[in-house]
């Protein structure tokens, strides 16, 4: 799956140049609506540092590319046994984790202005402390996330400037960057969330697989180029 030599795929993962002296590197692939995002980003930033990987966040929207597959809505909802193991699974794994669980109503929430948010600030030092406040609110209690109070109140808790990124977030920019960031998922072959994509274009999907692509991004660092 590799799409040529590193440094140039360290561009491509995260927008940059790779100037600064080579880390190991992963893109974290995230949608506020998805449960087992929710997990992972909850962990995610903890065992990156743990690891001594780069964390490139990715906040995105799976709709269109469910569109795509002629779903309206999540997977998990069109085929009731498969969403009834979910919820159970989320149950079991959150106990594991020790983290709330709380179905929001209705499922999946309304993610745009929380992925438009998360985009526009997704080189901050606070989008890590801003996406978990999210997927807590969502998951954790239960609130509606496409309420802008309440992501005004995340920010802010964030120590973030509010008011500046909300305005930011609504602007024809940010709006058309994360419709490109959509395509490039579907470039990259992204069709579920969380996934996890390495700077030689492996892809690696579900919060079960957060552990391997940590190790595998290690590993390939300090393989010979």
């Amino acid at each position: 799956m590799s799409e040529g030599s590193r440094p140039n795929d360290t561009q491509n993962i995260d927008g940059h140049g790779s100037s600064e002296i080579r880390q190991p590197t992963v893109a974290f692939w995230y949608e506020f609506a998805s449960t087992y995002s929710y997990l992972s980003a909850m962990r995610i930033e903890t065992l990156a540092s743990e690891y001594g990987v780069r964390l490139i966040w990715r906040p995105f929207l799976l709709g269109p590319i469910f569109q795509k597959q002629g779903w309206t809505t999540s997977p998990f909802n069109l085929m009731p046994a498969k969403g009834r193991y979910m919820w159970r699974d989320m149950a079991r794994q959150c106990a594991r984790y020790g983290l709330p669980l709380q179905v929001p109503d209705p499922f999946p929430q309304a993610s745009l202005l929380a992925a438009r948010i998360a985009h526009a600030c997704r080189d901050t030092p606070w989008i890590g402390a801003f996406t978990r406040a999210v997927f807590m609110a969502e998951f954790g209690t239960g609130r509606d996330i496409s309420d802008e109070a309440l992501l005004a109140d995340l920010l802010l808790e964030a120590g973030a400037p509010a008011k500046g990124i909300l305005e930011s977030a609504k602007s024809p920019g940010i709006k058309n960057e994360l419709r490109d960031t959509v395509k490039e998922a579907e470039n990259c072959g992204i069709f579920g969330a969380p996934s996890f994509r390495l700077a030689d274009g492996d892809l690696f999907w579900g919060d079960d697989r957060l552990e391997q692509a940590l190790e595998t991004a290690v590993r390939i660092d300090g393989a010979p180029a």
